[in-house]
């Protein structure tokens, strides 16, 4: 066909599935690990749901022998009867997006999955799916293949295979290897899934066991008390100033319930959940328990003589210096900022949870002034080190005596247009040289750093600006840094679109990575979110078979150079560092846009990236040495 012919033949129609399997990413995320592992989730979701609604309170997750995973529940049972389409209501909701009983608020109050994509979206994504359904006394059955049916219909309805007391769903199903890089669940990632979802659901117990490799790992996750054992184990091998904090309670048709606790460092770490979805990027639930909790220590404060007639008040981040906290939620109809779920944005919750947190901590607090003097301690440890922060900032930052333009640094582009801007942040001044020489001097920016800066996890704020790798970085960007550093971050201010650690690829390398890695997380993780964040990927391997140059990334792309290859016919170069390359050699193979490979840098699990930050960079050696023992089978060892 003409490329310029643009008709009704050019408009492909997907039935069905088929538009899950050319576009799984749009459904689950990627195809990656995350993605396999999601698809457990969804369908774990669903028997969740079911407890939300008061029907199941057992759920068994199994990853089988062969490489399949069961979800089984003790629920009512997907509906098995004849839907007005004319099929059995099972098939309806496994083989059709938007089907399911969650948009009617009669069938299920709350609900974490709401779009009735989750059932039908794995069965597409699945080479094999098989489904037993407890209901009525008898086991109805039915199977797919790549989310087509494969079972015939007994006179129109599922085929029953036995009788049964049981009731609840059974669900197993094999990932599709045409559609995944790894068909391999990753168990730890699932386990912390199902302990979370135990934690927020006290009356719900989960069986996981774990067939695979010829072993068999059974847990039982049960936790009775809820929210106070999360916290409890958020701060775990902390120094806890007080026993959680619990608070519960129901505002018109919103369920809320929360609890904290308080330890001797400078941090804030909330997690926010709506119908057990973890909103990393926070929302409406958690705006509104700030905003009333600092007007609460604020008035108690005052009322106590803690804060004295010519004093200003706590900031919000004074107020929640140290507290370790989780709030739950569970709302009838929740909105969300796009697709992901990462982000509550129905106003009415914000009022609702606002009036309980109001209600049941003005009743605590006035029996518990202990607690409350724990809590002033904090809050006037913050406000010292905020007007400290706020005095050092102006003096290492302000420009008549700090300038990048000036230091020799910072190698800026032409270009003050953020969207075409970019900037390499390249490890030693030999790199940054010769990257400032192969660059597109229009669009691209060059900041030298040495060495390995500032682990911003174990150091204090003052140490942290008077860095001069980090001042150079702030000033560079131009957006200042996060709140509870500064509270002057603003993104529209940033400078460059594209931040990319172009390192060596080494040990080294790696470990500089990491700490820049580090440093944004902490100071600016909206850059994160932003995908604003990337890792250059400069070859390792220069290979050169008679006039022909080929670079090679990896040891992997090694190996398939050789296979094509005859030994001793072609010269092979080892790039020690970036430094070894000349200006050319840089910009063919790491700066330039039409050939260079890059890895944006992303963030699925918020409350995990944050656990291993503080495990991994943190001041608590055992449980990093642990971490490392436990996991050193999987490191790839640079010989």
């Amino acid at each position: 066909m003409n490329q310029s012919t643009y008709g009704a033949e050019s408009i492909l129609v997907l039935e069905g599935l088929e538009a899950v399997r050319k576009r799984p990413g749009m459904y689950i995320g990627s195809t990656s690990l995350r993605g396999l592992n999601h698809l457990i989730y969804e369908i774990l979701d669903n028997s969740v749901d079911e407890h939300l609604a008061g029907y199941c309170d057992k759920i068994w997750v199994c990853l089988e022998a062969d490489g399949s995973c069961t979800v089984k529940d003790n629920g009512r049972g997907i509906p098995v009867d004849m839907h007005e389409k004319g099929i059995p209501a099972e098939r309806l909701v496994l083989s059709t997006l938007h089907a399911g009983g969650k948009f009617d608020n009669q069938a299920y109050k709350t609900s974490g999955g709401l779009h009735g994509v989750g059932s039908s979206v794995v069965n597409a994504l699945s080479s094999h799916m098989s489904i037993n359904i407890y209901k009525d006394n008898k086991v109805h059955h039915d199977e797919y293949r790549k989310g087509i049916p494969v079972v015939e219909l007994e006179n129109g309805f599922l085929p029953i295979i036995g009788k049964t007391n049981e009731t609840g769903t059974e669900i197993n199903f094999l990932p599709d290897p045409d559609i995944f890089e790894s068909t391999v669940f990753k168990a730890e990632w699932l386990k912390n899934r199902i302990h979370e979802t135990a934690y927020l659901n006290p009356n719900l117990t989960i069986f996981y066991s774990d067939k695979r490799n010829g072993q068999s790992e059974e847990i039982i996750y049960a936790e009775p008390d809820g929210l106070i054992a999360y916290v409890k184990n958020l701060s775990n091998n902390k120094d806890i100033l007080f026993d959680p904090v619990y608070f519960k309670g129901i505002c018109e048709n919103t369920e809320i319930e929360g609890c904290f606790t308080y330890i001797n460092e400078f941090e804030e770490n909330i997690h926010a959940f709506c119908n057990n979805i973890y909103t990393q990027e926070g929302g409406t639930h958690i705006s509104g328990f700030k905003s009333k909790y600092a007007q609460l220590i604020n008035s108690y404060a005052r009322e106590l003589n803690i804060l004295k007639e010519k004093d200003s008040n706590f900031t919000g981040s004074d107020t929640r210096n140290g507290m370790i906290a989780v709030l739950s939620v569970k709302y009838p109809d929740p909105v969300f900022e796009g697709q992901t779920k990462t982000k509550l944005a129905s106003a009415a919750v914000a009022k609702h949870v606002s009036k309980i947190a109001s209600d049941e901590l003005v009743r605590y607090f006035d029996r518990n002034v202990t607690v409350l003097n724990k809590i002033f301690e904090c809050a006037l440890k913050s406000a010292k080190i905020r007007k400290a922060e706020e005095k050092s900032k102006n003096l290492l930052l302000s420009k008549n005596t700090f300038s990048f333009e000036g230091n020799g640094k910072l190698r800026n582009c032409i270009s003050k247009n953020p969207e075409e801007c970019e900037i390499f942040i390249v490890e030693g001044d030999s790199a940054g040289g010769s990257a400032s020489t192969g660059r597109d001097r229009n669009t691209q920016a060059i900041l030298p750093i040495r060495g390995k800066i500032l682990n911003v996890e174990k150091a204090s704020i003052d140490k942290v600006l008077a860095n001069a790798e980090i001042k150079t970085m702030i000033q560079s960007f131009g957006c200042g840094f996060s709140e509870g550093y500064g509270n002057d971050f603003d993104i529209s201010k940033l400078r460059y679109h594209k931040i990319i650690l172009m390192t060596d690829a080494d040990v080294d390398g790696a470990h500089i990575d990491t700490l820049l890695l580090t440093f944004f997380y902490r100071f600016m993780p909206e850059l994160i979110y932003s995908g604003y964040i990337y890792l250059a990927q400069p070859p390792l391997y220069k290979a050169t078979y008679k006039k022909s140059i080929t670079y090679l990334k990896d040891d992997n792309a090694l190996q398939t150079y050789k296979a094509k290859h005859k030994e001793g016919s072609f010269e092979l170069q080892r790039y020690k560092g970036l430094g070894e390359m000349d200006a050319d050699q840089l910009w063919e193979t790491t700066l330039n846009p039409e050939n260079r490979s890059l890895k944006q840098v992303t963030i699925d699990d918020a409350k995990e990236v944050s656990e291993l930050i503080s495990l991994l960079m943190g001041t608590q050696v055992e449980p990093r040495r642990n971490f490392i023992c436990e996991n050193a089978n999987y490191a790839d060892i640079d010989q």
